[in-house]
């Protein structure tokens, strides 16, 4: 499977003029369209098109390209590994210009549907497809993460933070990267021995679930994170992440920073009181740029690269949990911020983009 550092060495093609077509089910041999809207489809991954994120945040950018562009755009939902290369497969016989998938699960068919569509526009969410039209659109969360391990080494008050993963995946295992850097970052400007626990970046292994969906699979392993004196967490693990919330809920003085989207607007609203902040990536954002690069004939497979500097990444609000964090602490993170968009700071992972 392709991974986001071997993109570079794909050289950047010449601006396709692959627009969007008529947006219809598969024609019959032979058949003229009838001059329906333009369209675009999305095939989620298995975690469905409600899984609090990058599935539901893409959805939610088409839907905004559909308000500006007067596109026509439809998700088709995998519930399991059987529907992926399928549903990629109907999304190309839609008649639609722009194809739209999101997560690892879905390389492979992207890549074969890629390969056998050349005039069609591919564009790939959280991984990346090294093809001529298709487009990977990738984050650099660790540079959003190393702004949450330091605020959760400033904010912590047992000295023992957390966090862990889904699986050993790059899109995965770049959060941990970047927030394990921001903890050791918070401990050097601090004189401070903050312990990171689940995630060793030199040896690139930690503690995974093993899947996106079980949530009672992240609630134990956060349990025991706990019980080790954990009081802030993060979990990189889609829907088992909530299992990580709700043993916080149960348990005095912890808290919980959330991925990909702000989980104060996407978890279930008994989760607020222990969502410190939340790592987000600006898929919404991206998904209306490509539309509009397609509408515009101005696609090419150059990569999308979420930064802070283009507000592809960043920490949410601190929201109920503001009092938590000191003007001061907040004062050192606007800092290090403008200094990672400057170059000044330079947050590396072997997993980035």
């Amino acid at each position: 499977m392709s991974r986001p550092s071997r993109f570079l060495a794909i050289a950047a093609i010449a601006a396709a003029s692959l627009a969007l077509t008529a947006c219809q089910s598969a024609p019959e041999p032979g058949a003229e369209s009838d001059g329906a809207d333009e369209c675009v489809r999305m095939v989620t991954n298995s975690g469905g098109l409600e899984d609090r994120s990058f599935n539901q945040s893409s959805w939610e950018g088409l839907q905004d390209a559909e308000e500006e562009y007067g596109v026509e755009a439809e998700a088709l939902v995998s519930t399991g590994e059987t529907d992926l290369a399928p549903n990629v497969q109907q999304a190309v016989d839609s008649g639609c210009g722009l194809i739209v998938t999101v997560g690892w699960e879905l390389a492979e068919a992207t890549l074969d549907q890629a390969g056998k569509n050349p005039d069609l526009a591919f564009a790939i969410v959280d991984e990346t497809v090294e093809a001529e039209n298709v487009k990977p659109v990738v984050f650099d969360t660790a540079q959003a993460s190393f702004l949450a391990g330091y605020l959760a080494a400033g904010v912590t008050k047992t000295g023992v933070v957390a966090t862990f993963g889904g699986g050993n995946q790059p899109p995965v295992t770049l959060f941990m990267d970047g927030f394990v850097d921001g903890v050791a970052a918070y401990n050097e400007a601090h004189g401070t021995q903050v312990r990171a626990l689940g995630w060793d970046k030199t040896a690139q292994d930690g503690a995974f679930t093993g899947d996106f969906e079980d949530v009672n699979k992240g609630k134990v392993l956060t349990e025991g994170f706990i019980d080790q004196g954990a009081d802030v967490i993060l979990p990189v693990a889609g829907q088992v992440g909530e299992g990580a919330a709700a043993a916080a809920i149960e348990r005095s003085g912890v808290s919980i920073i959330w991925v990909d989207s702000d989980g104060y607007d996407t978890l279930p609203a008994e989760y607020r009181p222990v969502l410190l902040t939340s790592v987000l990536k600006n898929t919404r954002q991206a998904m209306v740029e490509i539309v509009g690069d397609v509408v515009d004939d101005a696609f090419t497979n150059e990569a999308y690269i979420g930064t802070l500097e283009n507000g592809g990444v960043e920490i949410a609000p601190y929201h109920d949990l503001e009092a938590l964090v000191p003007a001061e602490l907040d004062a050192e993170l606007d800092e290090l911020r403008q200094r990672i968009i400057s170059g000044e700071l330079l947050v590396e992972s072997p997993s980035a983009p």
